[in-house]
């Protein structure tokens, strides 16, 4: 297995990149090569200053980097040796089985766009995040951001996409879906939601629970998959971060608050696509980029990818 990692992606590269995959190299087995992607004279100075062996890694040296204020579209055709496009360029060509990033997120979605495309059947790829629960096991909500404003069909898809990655990753057999709205009963929402539900109460494709409000999304969620529009998605992400500011600040030492925090979950897998390609927090450490990384080899390893190129080919 290769893992590309764009060692000039994030707030704190390549500093907490470089010491993110030093980490990461410590748990990955040998058979798992990280790829280190960026400037390589400053890849080799941390690791030297770490005295950590660089033939542990292969470096693919880059002149270019895309910040994360730039124009993503412009700066991915302006920049072809920066980390991101060379990074992409190895997983079109499959020299790598993954790419990871925390580095500009519109960049690296349009990248993905214009280099290994959506799965053919697909409608719009999509994001999602993890969602704490009081016991031992995550839900997982779908989509936080690539797209704010969805179709029912859209919707739909998100059940089965969602569907097939908590089985995969979560180990979850016939997981359950629900769709996220302002009430439990069938008839509320706005008329898109309505219409989605619609659509699911009767498939065969994935086993969809009804309608959950959002102050069952944490703790003992019903559903193992939640579904809503990336706006809706985004919000209750963005939420979700400041319940574990609040209570850091408040010096909650509760273990359930820990599950909050993104550096445990290192980044999110654009799903629906037709490679593995793993979106960090642009304010990453050393800790969430190893998350990061290991996050990358669950998902290769999960085959995600493969099992939804199946079902839509």
């Amino acid at each position: 297995m290769r893992i590309g990692l764009d060692v000039m992606g994030g707030d704190f590269a390549p500093e907490a990149t470089v010491l993110g995959a030093i980490l990461a190299s410590k748990t990955l087995p040998a058979e798992v090569q990280l790829v280190l992607i960026g400037d390589q004279e400053k890849i080799l100075k941390i690791l030297a200053r770490e005295k950590f062996d660089a033939n542990r890694f292969e470096i693919i040296h880059t002149t270019e980097s895309i910040e994360m204020g730039e124009n993503p579209a412009k700066a991915f055709s302006a920049k072809p040796n920066s980390s991101i496009a060379i990074g992409f360029t190895m997983l079109y060509k499959k020299k790598l089985d993954g790419f990871a990033s925390a580095g500009n997120t519109g960049a690296m979605l349009v990248a993905t766009m214009y280099t290994i495309k959506a799965i053919p059947g697909v409608i719009r790829p999509c994001i999602s995040t993890e969602l704490p629960q009081y016991t031992n096991r995550s839900a997982l909500l779908l989509d936080v951001g690539i797209n704010p404003d969805c179709r029912p069909d859209v919707l739909f898809q998100y059940g089965r996409i969602g569907s097939v990655y908590a089985n995969r990753v979560f180990g979850i057999e016939n997981p359950k879906v629900a769709l996220l709205n302002i009430g439990e009963e069938e008839k509320k929402g706005n008329l898109v939601v309505k219409s989605a539900y619609d659509l699911m109460k009767d498939n065969t494709e994935f086993n969809f629970i009804g309608n959950i409000e959002g102050n069952q999304l944490f703790g003992n969620c019903p559903a193992d998959v939640v579904v809503c529009d990336g706006f809706t998605g985004n919000v209750v992400l963005k939420e979700a971060e400041g319940f574990y500011h609040i209570a850091k600040e408040l010096k909650l030492n509760e273990a359930f608050f820990e599950k909050f925090n993104f550096e445990n979950y290192g980044g999110t897998p654009v799903l629906g696509v037709n490679s593995t390609v793993i979106i960090g927090h642009g304010v990453s450490n050393d800790k969430a980029i190893c998350a990061m990384i290991l996050k990358t080899r669950d998902v290769i390893n999960s085959q995600v990818t493969e099992k939804l190129i199946e079902i839509y080919k």
